[in-house]
């Protein structure tokens, strides 16, 4: 979240920003009344606190006075319960505040495109030349079902629509992706983790996730009855809640994890043609980079992350494209997010773009809410720290833009070379019927 200071001496910049990115509920007027309420209230009572502080030496002093003691006395006793009311006026305005603090987004880098909308967005790279067929070439679905690389029917049959089994090349493919991008993120200085596929919903919030959502048509987030815990979404997340409430030491930053979890997410409302086969599911397995920094850093450190995702990718002889996202689609937290996009043979009736990663900065937002902050070397005080994301590879989309681009005239699709060494084959071939 924002800092309430920041936004009451800069009203009309975050009210703008929240215009730039389609906030349409953001509270901005409500936190800066909210806060200078809370501030007369506070003030109030440190002032009553000090008085009752004052009567408290005079009873020291009133020795054999009986009188005036029971006098002091009495007098301290009602200011006892004026405090008590302000305590809870104080209180009740810090939750208020609090709340209202989370509608409102974070700020936005000057460099990212204002608008709204996909044509918007602003492609800032381009990698790798599109295939050309000599056949007309398979969808993912078809791929799959033809190499016997996963059941769809099998995963509805357990888990209901959206959920599916990975099989014979195709799940060591995927944990092909998970060694390839693991192994190059330890190269790059990333301390490994597996993290919990649940998280606290204090947790969830604290990174900026709505967990538990009232209205089923938008909740995006599996919650575990009976409990505050819900199942992630990604380990941003988790990742993320691991210093919680802890202060850091400057020369130990920037701290650089690669998070293996699963995620889930309900994707409601989701229609059309993402829909089809594992573009959109609900459950699936990712490699997550996320650092803790400077402020200093943390643009440096966006540009990495960037970096090493073009990398990944380029390793696995994929073309893509890069955009710089718009305002209206950066999500809360981001102060800045790229996505890249792999192309895909199979989308639409030519092929088309489709996301594979993003990376995000987003600045002190998550810190300030999380409480995680850095102490200076010979400075007094402490500052929040600086959080970034960025997928290293969700593996469901990586394996479609794998089978699409990879395919044969013959049914067979060639194994990138980065993977061969854990599938153990160069062409995933069609299998011989029993």
């Amino acid at each position: 979240m924002l800092d309430a200071a920041f936004i009451r001496d800069n009203v009309e910049a975050v009210k703008q920003n929240c215009v730039n990115r389609a906030v349409k509920n953001a509270e901005v007027d409500r936190v800066v009344q909210l806060d200078a309420e809370r501030k007369q209230i506070q003030r109030q009572y440190d002032s009553l606190k000090q008085e009752q502080n004052q009567i408290s030496d005079q009873i020291k002093g009133a020795g054999k006075d009986k009188e005036l003691r029971d006098s002091l006395v009495a007098k301290s006793r009602g200011m006892k319960e004026q405090l008590t009311g302000l305590e809870g006026q104080v209180k009740k305005l810090e939750d208020d505040l609090r709340a209202a603090l989370h509608t409102i987004p974070n700020m936005t880098h000057p460099a990212a495109p204002v608008g709204t909308t996909a044509e918007d967005n602003k492609v800032v790279a381009v990698h790798g030349t599109l295939p050309t067929f000599d056949f007309k070439p398979k969808d993912h679905v078809d791929l799959f079902t033809a190499l016997d690389l996963a059941d769809m029917e099998a995963g509805a049959k357990v888990a209901g629509q959206k959920f599916y089994f990975l099989k014979n090349e195709g799940a060591l493919l995927e944990l092909a992706l998970v060694q390839y991008a693991v192994s190059t993120l330890v190269k790059e200085g990333f301390t490994p983790v597996i993290t919990p596929d649940l998280a606290k919903t204090s947790v969830m919030e604290g990174t900026g996730y709505m967990p538990r959502d009232s209205n089923p048509d938008t909740r995006q987030f599996y919650t575990i009855a009976d409990t505050d815990l819900c199942l992630i979404a990604t380990a941003e997340i988790t990742i993320g809640g691991m210093h919680m409430d802890e202060i850091l030491d400057e020369e130990n930053l920037p701290r650089k994890y690669a998070g293996l979890s699963h995620c889930f997410r309900t994707e409601a409302g989701a229609a059309g043609r993402d829909t089809r086969g594992l573009y959109r599911v609900h459950q699936f397995t990712k490699v997550e980079m996320f650092a803790f920094c400077t402020p200093e850093q943390s643009d440096a450190i966006h540009e990495e992350i960037r970096a090493i995702e073009e990398k990944i990718f380029q390793g696995l002889g994929l073309p893509y494209h890069v955009i710089d996202t718009c305002t209206g689609d950066l999500g809360g937290p981001a102060y800045r997010k790229y996505d890249l996009e792999a192309w895909m043979p199979g989308r639409g009736t030519k092929g088309e773009y489709g996301e594979v990663t993003s990376t995000s900065n987003c600045t002190d937002y998550q810190a300030r809410r999380l409480n995680i902050r850095y102490r200076q070397k010979e400075k007094k005080g402490t500052r929040f720290v600086h959080t970034l994301n960025g997928t290293a590879v969700a593996c469901t989309r990586a394996l479609v833009a794998i089978l699409e681009n990879y395919q044969q005239a013959d049914g067979s699709v060639v194994v990138p070379e980065a993977l061969r060494p854990w599938v153990g084959k160069d062409v995933i071939v069609p299998r011989v019927k029993k």
